[in-house]
């Protein structure tokens, strides 16, 4: 048996084989994404459309595609589809990373209010979250708004393609800030609010469920038989199942170009001081999540743009004052989302002397996105959740000088996983179980672990007491400011 697994990214659509012995083929296929104006981000969903069916073509050449027996999803969130009356797009999705929506998300959340916002939703709200989107195109695009029959999520266009059915599964339903996350549903109270109807909204499914199955035209196309498709989910939480992270407390750190922490709970608990997202989890339970805007980027940065070198690991040979160094780092190249919500915010290196080294300088840079984390991570453990370990994923994990750092300074043992497939495999995993084959928490039970670094006692002394430092700096540079 087969089952395929869709990670629909930004710039490109990652597609999974997952057979009886484990991953079979993986494919690639990408798309543009457009900017038409300055904030803008934009793309075509039938880009998405013709890139998932060739990628799907080309994943089954080598095989019985008879023997595929479900497909599933993970997703870039937030983004806006919107479909007429005959199930056509009407203009160009809105995602993620678009921030044209800033006018709407500052009436959000100072005319309706956080506190108000959190009650009906779980979560404050952000320019790159759906809802804003929406009360932005009712403000500048009337004549698109009153044309909206359907509003959808970037994966759930591709469901209806192969199905014909508008869904979307919890996890995703989540971002778009119209979800009563505690109670799983839409909230009546946010339709009033964006002006639209819950007719227009996508039926809601846990991302284990069966949506349907292919159509038999599309099937024909493709070659297969009755393929079930199952709702799938959020690219973060597709990526948890893809991990293992899936019990209580069970955490995973993203370390990319950004940065993300992703916590699961068996309940759900807001938090109303700082921007960490409290979503549906695709395993039927809740999931907190932290999101830096910067974090291998910021090592990107210094060491490429700045000191103009590419031999990354020449930079940190033989540094041994890890807890010592006096150079402190901000992360915050581009503002910072989680837990600041500061878009005004700027990186800064503080407490140089005339005894500092490029390398001190370098390492600081590690250590001010080791912080930040940490940062993250005591929030969500003050929700009540216990963290004593996480995996951890994504390019940062390549400099095992970062990795020794962020374990003293989280003073948690960090694993590395030798598949980092992430959302896409994550989605394969719930076609099976969609499918009754196999549940995904025995393959979690399976994940083999590359390698562990374990915090040393010494050393997490040292970086607590440079936290504290490091925690005083933000505020006083905000207050100074502005």
């Amino acid at each position: 048996m087969y089952y395929i697994g869709v990670d629909l990214g930004t710039s490109s659509v990652k597609l999974l084989l997952l057979g009886d012995e484990g991953i079979c083929n993986i494919v690639s296929r990408e798309y543009t994404v457009s900017y038409p104006k300055y904030g803008w981000s934009e793309q075509n969903p039938e880009d998405w459309w013709r890139e998932t069916v060739e990628g799907i073509k080309l994943l089954t050449a080598d095989i019985d595609r008879t023997l595929v027996k479900g497909i599933s999803f993970g997703g870039q969130m937030h983004g806006l589809v919107i479909l007429d009356s005959n199930d056509n797009v009407i203009r160009p999705a809105i995602l993620w990373n678009d921030t044209r929506t800033q006018q709407e998300t500052d009436y959000l959340n100072n005319s309706i209010g956080k506190k108000g916002l959190v009650d009906l939703t779980g979560n404050i709200a952000f320019a790159g979250f759906t809802a804003p989107k929406i009360i932005w195109l009712r403000n500048n695009e009337p004549d698109n708004f009153r044309k909206i029959s359907k509003i959808m999520l970037p994966k759930d266009y591709i469901i209806y393609r192969l199905t014909g059915k508008h869904c979307t599964d919890v996890s995703d339903a989540s971002g778009t800030l119209l979800l009563d996350v505690k109670n799983r549903c839409w909230s009546e109270k946010m339709l009033e609010i964006t002006g639209v109807s819950k007719e227009q909204l996508p039926e809601l499914y846990e991302s284990y469920e069966v949506v349907g199955k292919i159509k038999n035209d599309i099937a024909n196309i493709l070659g297969f038989n009755e393929v079930k498709v199952i709702a799938g989910a959020g690219d973060n939480a597709a990526g948890a199942i893809g991990t293992g992270t899936i019990n209580n407390g069970d955490c995973n750190i993203s370390l990319g170009t950004s940065g993300t922490i992703f916590v699961a709970s068996d309940r759900y608990a807001a938090d109303y001081e700082n921007a960490i997202h409290n979503f549906c989890h695709s395993t039927g339970k809740y999931h907190y999540m932290a999101c830096m805007l910067s974090a291998a980027s910021c090592n990107k940065w210094w060491l490429e743009n700045i000191i103009e070198t590419t031999d990354y690991a020449a930079e940190y040979v033989n540094y041994n004052k890890l807890g010592e160094n006096k150079v402190f780092f901000l992360p915050y190249l581009m503002g910072e989302r989680s837990p600041l919500n500061d878009s005004d915010i700027r990186g800064m290196f503080y407490g140089m002397s005339m005894s500092t080294t490029r390398q001190d300088m370098s390492v600081a840079i590690l250590e001010g996105v080791a912080f930040a984390l940490r940062q993250n991570i005591d929030i969500i453990k003050s929700m009540g959740v216990d963290i004593n370990k996480s995996k951890i994923c994504g390019g940062g994990t390549k400099n095992k000088l970062w990795l020794k750092i962020i374990a003293n300074v989280l003073n948690i043992k960090l694993e590395v996983p030798e598949n980092q497939e992430g959302a896409s495999y994550g989605a394969a995993l719930l076609a099976a179980k969609g499918c009754s084959e196999e549940d995904y928490s025995k393959a979690a039970d399976k994940l083999k672990i590359s390698y562990v670094v374990n915090p040393e006692k010494e050393i997490v002394e040292r970086y607590n007491n440079k936290y504290a430092y490091f925690m005083k700096l933000y505020p006083s540079i905000k207050s100074a400011l502005y």
